[in-house]
């Protein structure tokens, strides 16, 4: 099991020991690894104690590696050890031990599988289920909403928050790509996990709980409002994503919708939080410049010019 720790001690210790009390009633020799990630000196000792307490890994980067790296660190050091299936999953995330052999039974027969639970938030609510990317312009749409006949093109990913990565699968598609830092790694891994000829699987009997504190602020549209991180890599990735895996047509494509699906990024967390901060529209700023500046650089004609 793989947990990218960042500034977060106190849910390794409500969360993780749980879960990992879980999955050694599937495994009893499975093994714990918590990449924590730099964010301060407090943090990394309190990490440092939870995870010699509950006899777990601890790798500890001088730097904050992102998710990605973090996955790719984590990761690489268990199947180094002899692990032939590896749990990633978010230290604000819980899953029990019947979704974890449903998960494992569905890679079983096939092992070039990248299987992922339901995912709800701490109050019940739909968290994941399903998400297709929508290559027409990079925006995204619930698997729920898809259309019978609907000719727009498009591709489903699972969600990093909670995976289950078999040796076959990691060894496909050569790891996360940490250029992405935050944001969008799971949507390109399953793309390459497919393009690569293996397959993604949401197991539907399986539920996982995200809990990113929304019981614990009781105004629904202070509750909506994301951080000024989240803005930014959400904004600029859509375009990494775009130059990773999209011919010349499909990047102007989206290189012409940024401002809009720029927009959009940022009213997922509700219009009340632009009159009470300024940080959404800084992200949006540096987010839309970064993005323009990533297809201009690393994105060409046909006839291999750069475009400006």
């Amino acid at each position: 099991m793989v947990v990218v720790n960042y500034a977060s001690a106190k849910l390794l210790q409500r969360n993780l020991v749980v879960v990992a009390r879980e999955a050694r009633t599937i495994d009893p020799g499975a093994t714990v690894i918590v990449v924590d990630n730099w964010s301060t000196a407090d943090e990394r000792r309190a990490a440092e104690d939870v995870a010699r307490a509950n006899e777990w890994v601890l790798i500890a980067p001088e730097s904050n590696t992102g998710f990605g790296g973090g996955v790719n660190i984590g990761v690489e050091r268990a199947l180094a050890d002899g692990a032939t299936d590896v749990l990633v999953i978010n230290p604000d995330a819980h899953i029990d031990r019947e979704s974890l052999r449903r998960l494992q039974s569905a890679t079983a027969a096939s092992r070039k599988t990248l299987a992922s639970p339901m995912i709800s938030d701490s109050d019940g609510r739909t968290w994941f289920a399903g998400i297709d990317l929508l290559l027409d312009d990079g925006t995204m749409r619930a698997r729920r909403k898809r259309v019978t006949g609907d000719p727009q093109p498009f591709e489903p990913w699972l969600s990093g928050a909670c995976l289950w990565i078999t040796r076959e699968v990691w060894e496909l598609a050569g790891g996360f790509d940490d250029d992405y830092f935050l944001y969008w790694e799971d949507v390109d891994f399953s793309r390459k996990v497919v393009s690569a000829g293996g397959s993604l699987a949401l197991v539907e009997d399986a539920s996982a709980v995200h809990d990113e504190g929304g019981t614990q602020r009781a105004d629904p549209q202070v509750s909506r409002a994301k951080s000024e991180t989240y803005y930014y890599y959400n904004i600029r990735n859509r375009m990494l994503f775009a130059v990773r895996h999209l011919d010349d047509a499909g990047v102007r494509r989206w290189r012409r919708s940024i401002p809009r699906t720029a927009r959009e990024v940022i009213l997922r967390g509700g219009r009340r939080q632009l009159i009470q901060s300024a940080a959404p529209i800084r992200a949006y700023l540096r987010g839309v410049r970064e993005a323009r500046r990533i297809a201009r650089t690393q994105g060409t004609d046909r006839k291999g010019r750069k475009w400006s």
